[in-house]
């Protein structure tokens, strides 16, 4: 399964994955985490960066289509 870290608090990072969330210590994640990456894990969490990062490309192209939009 593909988790999206939502945001950390404390000690956990709190995980998102169809509306469902958990929460899992930081410690246990790779330590150069950030809030926006997706995870997956298998045996131990790993960042999926080429996927982390084409969705941070698609939602930045959406927000800049947004904004066109509304300065129209």
């Amino acid at each position: 399964m593909i988790y999206s870290v939502d945001r950390f608090e404390g000690e956990y990072a709190i995980l998102e994955q169809n509306s469902q969330w958990i929460h899992v210590r930081k410690d246990s994640l790779p330590p150069n985490v950030k809030e926006g990456d997706l995870l997956e894990f298998s045996g131990e969490w790993h960042i999926l960066q080429e996927q982390t990062n084409f969705r941070k490309q698609l939602l930045a192209q959406r927000r800049k289509n947004l904004l066109k939009g509304n300065s129209s």
